[in-house]
């Protein structure tokens, strides 16, 4: 077999695992959208801030350290003690939680029945404040994240692509643990939509607010239930790319590459944003493998999805599995 051919197939598994990756953050999106109407902006920095409080906790570290020591003029960074990763992880699951919460009261309650553009817009005011609170409380430093996962090369499969194309696939055990991950949160997700009263009540709350409470459904209870799932969504994804890449106020960027998925697979589609991802994740590599290295000078990844997402939208404006929109003229 042709090296350009194994190389190639190579390249597409990669893309299939960064597709996951993106998923991850797309299903946040997906999740909220769903069941509010609302363009969360804020699940990229979600994301972010779920990482910055995990690594915190597991650190031990003084929340508003910086502050604290500035006013008081005391040096208190750590409280002395490591907390475990299954221990933090669902302490920082109790803080998501605490802050759905919080936003449902202080923000999307006095929302009710409002303009999908002005909620919109308060979600761009609290993916700011978030950004800013999380430097805040715990800092601005790269930080290093590491909750057990394995990582590095696959063994397994290098092995068996060895003795079939006489050459190892890397595939980083890190994206495998991030695939079969993602496949058990469709899963979930899916049956808790399709077949749970809260997951009918919350398509409801979606079509219409005023329909949604007239017939005894409480918005505040479906929409705290919501972002906390979005939180613990964001969560596995700041798990996942911060054990990848560090945790730094990069990682929040990562919202905009769920973009052209949501376009890809449909804003209400939570097979659809993992669908999305793994075309998005495949095209971005194959192109920039087969014509953006060769012909173009390289770091066509950047733009490429962009290219991909609005391609599609001309055809298929609701996207893969996206509800198609039937009104009476």
């Amino acid at each position: 077999m042709p090296e350009q051919l194994i190389w190639g197939m190579e390249v597409f598994l990669n893309g299939l695992m960064a597709g996951v990756l993106y998923a991850l953050v797309a299903l946040g999106f997906v999740l909220i959208f769903k069941a509010s109407g609302i363009f969360n902006y804020a699940q990229g920095v979600m994301a972010l801030f779920a990482a910055l409080t995990l690594v915190g906790i597991m650190e031990g570290q003084v929340p508003f350290s910086h502050l604290i020591n500035a006013i008081f003029g005391t040096e208190v960074h750590h409280f002395g003690w490591h907390v475990p990763a299954l221990l933090a992880i669902l302490l920082t699951m109790v803080v998501m939680v605490a802050m759905a919460w919080i936003v449902n009261q202080l923000i999307f309650r006095h929302l009710v029945n409002q303009e999908p553009i002005i909620l919109f817009m308060a979600t761009i005011g609290l993916a700011y404040f978030l950004e800013g609170f999380g430097d805040m409380m715990w800092g601005s430093d790269i930080k290093k994240l590491d909750v057990g996962l394995p990582q590095g090369l696959n063994p397994f499969i290098d092995e068996v692509t060895y003795n079939i194309f006489g050459y190892g696939f890397f595939i980083d055990n890190l994206d495998v643990v991030a695939t079969l991950v993602a496949a058990i949160l469709v899963i979930v997700l899916v049956i808790f939509a399709q077949y749970s009263k809260q997951g009918r009540a919350m398509r409801a709350v979606a079509d219409d607010h005023q329909a949604a409470l007239s017939v005894g459904i409480s918005l505040n209870f479906i929409w705290v239930m919501v972002w906390s799932l979005a939180g613990f969504v964001a969560l596995v994804a700041g798990i996942m790319w911060g054990t990848k890449s560090g945790v730094q106020f990069s990682l929040s960027l990562i919202a905009l590459k769920a973009l052209p998925v949501l376009m890809l697979g449909g804003f209400t589609s939570i097979p659809g944003a993992i669908v999305g991802g793994l075309i998005i994740g495949v095209g971005e590599k194959v192109f920039e493998f087969a014509i953006g290295a060769p012909y173009l000078g390289g770091a066509t990844e950047i733009w490429f999805a962009y290219v991909l997402a609005l391609i599609f939208l001309v055809f298929r404006p609701q996207g893969l599995f996206g509800e198609k929109i039937i009104e009476r003229v």
